[in-house]
């Protein structure tokens, strides 16, 4: 083969925008599901009128990890689990003044708090390393000690000693993902194209493996320890702290629960199924009730090629691969990782490895599973520097968007939910096998070995009449069995790998691309932002229901729900592992002025659009972040503090698809607005808080203009933002000026 000049073209749109749309079933809508009928009046009573004191004194203390090389030094008492050391009273209404829309490339904060830019793409995290230069000169090997690109969900650990203290404010370890990379901005390199009419379509092109090597380093998850500053406002870095730590693409990973060892996951790297190298796409992020971190892995699929091999697979790892987007000759998302020539290639297949094309005998002769290894939530003791990640099976395989665990009580199953960020998929629950113990606190991985390479997955059915079923993935059962000719169901690993398409055959309902879920500490109820769907309502498999009810034109778009809704539930009689539940639509995000789809009533002070990032801080108040482009003509992505009441504290409306839907109480200035519009073109995402409530930390990914660039630069970067109250007081904690300040 022979190249041709090179051709500078960007080799990556923004790939968290692309969106992925692989589910073909015919589930049933909601005029055609058997529906369970529930006593609406059992169902709804009890529950909601838990204060934040009575929550929060019933739960442990996290303490600290004792893996490996980090002693515990925590304080294991009766305390909160959820880290705060602040007063744990939710307040009684947003004394803030709203701040205005704002097209500006400049970010805008509430008046009397202060916004300001910390840790960007390219920061170094140890000693020695030049800074970034606008140039992007610096080698794709230092990458894997300088923060990563597209921060989002993150985790602020509280730190004593070398162990987690979740009342420590001084000190502790920020814990982030680095979702995607903005090819134009970090490797404007281009591709070459290669002059061979013989090649398949996804070997045409050819990138530079300097720049593939940059882009994988810049993936995945960095830890840095950072230490209040002496004037007592806001955080430093830590530079040569020893908890700092890069975890990449290319980091060894350990494969944990039940698909371990499968021949699912078996490859040329880990012949025995148990390992794989790389944690990819970190989206949203969480907490487990142990104290590690918990990653999420979403558009896993963009990274990866798949060339001709129908012939060679069976139809159940070519149903398995299309159920995931993967189609025969399907080239990525431009990202172009399997094209580097072999000679370049510093360690074993290093860029073939994202090839999933069957070209060998079996499969230890190539990477056709390597695409298997990737979907999963991943856990990391930032505590243990030098643990691996652990892939956690038991709770499926599919595009993560986060994962938030139900209040731990001590005797039952710890409870975990998280969305499939696609359009049409789904939303899980797992509950762990084994029920709690406060012993476990400070247990680390050992720990997530007990709760979570066990249990059962679920996902759920919203049904037509407020109520909702979690249907069990086990095989065996319901169904999921060797039956189906597509994709036969024989062990429990079939089961996982192909969440999808287990969830397919139990009528599973179609969402809005279920993205962060959080859960109330003042109710225990459980909240998904569905952030849009385009094509809800415009194809026949995707009709408007109850639960995803508005398909609109707005604009001159084209149809279906362009703005997104919130929506949430409450298990019955407060049991998380209970299989049935109540649900309504907590907020319709919707412009202001679009009066036939503004079903809850937002003003200029709240209105929203695409709803993605959601976080309850302990004291109940709910944070709600943006990643819109509908309607970005009036405003930036934004974050919205809000007061939630509970599920059926509204009524029953019809949307103009003439849709009838339970809407929760209207929207005003007392129980939700707008806290933070960030810079131009930028999504706003990933939140977390330290225990004292004083600083808040939020991330800015793909921002526009010149946003985070160095001084004199023009190449923006992503960075995470940093927000404290210019008296050095509790966030949110009492009346301020009414001006917003541009930061």
């Amino acid at each position: 083969m022979t190249l041709s000049q090179t051709t500078i073209i960007n080799t990556q749109a923004l790939a968290h925008e692309i969106g992925e749309d692989s589910n073909p079933s015919n589930n049933p809508e909601f005029h055609n599901i058997i529906q369970k009928r529930m006593n609406r009046r059992s169902v709804l009573k009890g529950g909601t009128g838990l204060t934040a004191a009575a929550f929060f004194g019933a739960l442990p203390l996290m303490g600290c990890s004792d893996d490996d090389d980090a002693p515990s030094s925590g304080n294991q008492s009766d305390q909160a689990a959820v880290p705060a050391s602040g007063a744990l009273a939710r307040p009684e209404s947003l004394n803030f003044t709203a701040v205005a829309h704002s097209t500006a490339p400049t970010m805008s904060v509430a008046a009397g708090y202060k916004a300001e830019m910390i840790l960007p793409l390219g920061t170094p995290i140890i000693p020695g390393l030049e800074d970034w230069k606008d140039n992007r000169e610096q080698s794709a090997e230092s990458f894997e000690q300088r923060m990563g690109d597209n921060h989002d969900g993150m985790w602020f650990f509280g730190k004593t000693g070398n162990g987690y203290d979740p009342k420590a404010s001084d000190t502790g370890l920020l814990v982030m993902n680095h979702e995607y990379v903005n090819s134009a901005e970090l490797s404007p390199f281009g591709y070459k194209v290669i002059e061979d009419n013989n090649a398949a379509p996804i070997y045409q092109k050819q990138r530079l493996a300097s720049d593939i090597r940059r882009e994988v380093n810049c993936h995945g998850v960095a830890v840095v320890e950072l230490s209040r500053r002496a004037n007592g406002q806001g955080y430093e870095m830590q530079l040569g702290s020893k908890f700092n730590r890069r975890i990449t693409s290319s980091s060894e990973s350990q494969l944990a629960g039940p698909v371990a060892g499968s021949d699912w996951v078996k490859t040329k790297y880990d012949p025995t199924g148990h390992k794989t190298r790389g944690i990819n796409n970190n989206c949203g992020a969480g907490l487990s009730p142990w104290g590690t971190y918990l990653t999420t892995e979403e558009n896993f699929l963009g990274v990866f090629a798949r060339g001709s091999d129908a012939a060679k697979l069976t139809a159940a790892e070519n149903y398995g691969r299309a159920r995931y987007g993967a189609e025969e000759n399907f080239p990525g998302w431009d990202y172009l990782w399997h094209t580097p020539p072999a000679k370049d290639a510093k360690i074993m297949d290093e860029f073939s490895r994202w090839d999933m094309t069957a070209v060998g005998a079996t499969a230890l002769d190539d990477y056709r599973n390597a695409f298997n290894t990737f979907g999963y939530i991943t856990e990391i003791d930032p505590f243990a520097p030098n643990s691996l990640p652990q892939k956690r099976t038991a709770l499926g395989r599919f595009a993560h968007e986060n994962c938030a665990y139900a209040p731990v009580k001590a005797g039952q199953p710890v409870v975990f939910y998280m969305g499939d960020d696609s359009r049409g998929e789904y939303i899980y629950k797992f509950v762990s096998k084994a029920v709690w113990s406060n012993s476990d606190i400070g247990g680390g991985l050992k720990a997530g070995d007990k709760y979570m390479n066990e249990g059962t997955l679920y996902v759920a059915v919203f049904n037509e009449d407020g109520s909702g079923v979690w249907q069990p993935l086990v095989q065996g059962q319901n169904g999921l069995d060797n039956s189906h000719s597509e994709l036969p169901f024989t062990t429990q690993a079939d089961v996982l790998v192909f969440a999808r398409a287990a969830a397919d055959i139990l009528g599973a309902t179609k969402m809005d691309r279920p993205e962060w879920i959080s859960v109330s500490p003042i109710t225990g109820e459980v909240y998904v932002t569905l952030t849009n769907n385009k094509y809800r309502g415009v194809r026949d498999d995707q009709p408007v229901d109850p639960a995803n009810p508005r398909s609109y034109t707005a604009g001159g778009k084209e149809r279906g729900n362009d703005n997104g809704h919130i929506i949430r539930w409450r298990e019955s009689n407060g049991d998380h592992a209970a299989t049935t539940f109540a649900w309504d639509i907590y907020l319709f995000a919707s412009p202001s002025d679009l009066s036939a789809e503004n079903l809850s009533g937002l003003s200029d002070s709240n209105d929203l659009s695409s709803p993605d990032g959601l976080y309850f801080d302990p004291r109940g108040v709910l944070w709600i972040q943006t990643d819109d482009g509908a309607y970005t003509d009036t405003t930036n992505c934004m974050l919205l503090a809000a007061l939630p009441g509970k599920v059926s504290d509204g009524e029953v409306k019809t949307t103009s698809a003439g849709q009838q839907t339970r809407v929760g109480m209207q929207a005003n200035d007392n129980n939700i607005k707008r806290f933070f519009v960030g810079p131009e073109g930028c999504e706003v995402t990933g939140i977390t808080m330290t225990p004292d409530f004083k600083t808040l930390f939020i991330n800015i990914q793909h921002p526009g203009n010149n946003w985070g660039a160095v001084a004199g630069g023009s190449t923006p970067r992503s960075a995470t933002v940093m927000i404290t109250k210019e008296d050095g007081d509790v966030i949110l904690a009492e009346s301020l000026p009414s001006v917003a300040k541009p930061s």
